[in-house]
């Protein structure tokens, strides 16, 4: 094989560099084991690749012709040693994250753009599950990490960060408010009535729970596990739900919901997000890494447990 990870850093510093001498400086070696090497790489190629007629080596069509695919070669090397270091220091294959459905609208992608650039070999699987899903999915071992609402109970099993908030907001479809009443005009006591949208898991917990009891004000409870398909419970009017503002807004505004403003409650229910991880597992570099990069990305993050 005529070319090597070795002659194509010499051939692309001499290209770089413009003479054999300020090569050898950039590599720290003598010109004339520059010279050898491309003397070497020339013969194998049995082409000519710099014309040493002048008092510089002057690169000619061939090496100009091959200098795109050594440029390419020599990334994709440095790429190579790259996530064999990475591996090295505990990079793991491929990174599962659980998100809770209520929080899909946040701020979780943007942390994997870094991710992303910094680990390019590392797999990432994003799964959305209610929050009681998410958290067997992570002590079963089939995720990495959740990101879910703070808990009601923590668990010694796992470790956390409080990486934020999130606001979730009782909506309705206009059709559902009572006859004569306006959203703003409702008290909480008058949801008790009113069938409720819940997300929640697919299971019961251990506890015997279906939901989180923060979110359940109604009676009458149609439970789903997708943020999605609440929406369009929501919109066709079959009853209200807390959902995350940033979700609802466009629709508020477009006059498709409307969000109640109790007169004498908040309607706004904030929430603390975190992101969870097994200590019965030893965490992965990407995970470790993807743990810093959202508590930068989301606002007023703050770190603890």
């Amino acid at each position: 094989m005529a070319f090597t990870s070795e002659n194509i850093k010499v051939f692309l510093a001499v290209l770089d560099h413009g003479s054999f001498s300020a090569a050898a400086r950039a590599l720290g070696r003598v010109p004339s084991a520059v010279s050898l090497v491309i003397s070497q790489l020339e013969a194998e190629l049995d082409v000519a690749l710099f014309d040493r007629g002048s008092r510089e080596p002057r690169p000619l069509d061939a090496a100009r012709a091959l200098e795109p695919r050594a440029r390419h070669l020599a990334s994709q090397l440095r790429q190579l040693e790259a996530d064999a270091l990475a591996l090295h220091r505990g990079l793991e294959r491929r990174l599962t994250l659980v998100v809770a459905p209520q929080l899909l609208s946040g701020l979780w992608a943007t942390p994997l753009v870094a991710l992303a650039r910094e680990f390019p070999s590392l797999e990432v699987e994003i799964i959305s599950a209610p929050q009681t899903d998410a958290l067997g999915l992570l002590h079963d071992g089939r995720a990495d990490l959740a990101l879910i609402f703070e808990r009601e109970r923590v668990d010694e099993r796992e470790g956390f960060e409080e990486v934020g908030s999130d606001t979730m907001i009782a909506v309705l479809a206009p059709a559902l408010l009572p006859p004569g009443r306006q959203a703003h005009e409702l008290r909480l006591e008058d949801m008790v009535d009113l069938r409720q949208i819940a997300m929640t898991g697919r299971h019961n917990d251990r506890h015997g729970d279906r939901a989180d009891s923060r979110f359940i004000l109604a009676r009458q409870v149609w439970h789903t596990d997708s943020q999605l398909a609440t929406l369009g419970l929501v919109q066709a009017g079959l009853g209200w739900a807390l959902l995350p503002r940033t979700l609802v807004q466009p629709l508020i505004a477009a006059g498709a919901l409307v969000e109640i403003g109790f007169q004498n409650a908040s309607n706004e229910v904030r929430l603390l997000v975190d992101i969870v991880w097994s200590r019965e597992r030893p965490m992965g570099l990407g995970a470790r890494r993807y743990v810093e990069l959202i508590r930068q990305a989301w606002p007023a993050g703050r770190g603890k447990g």
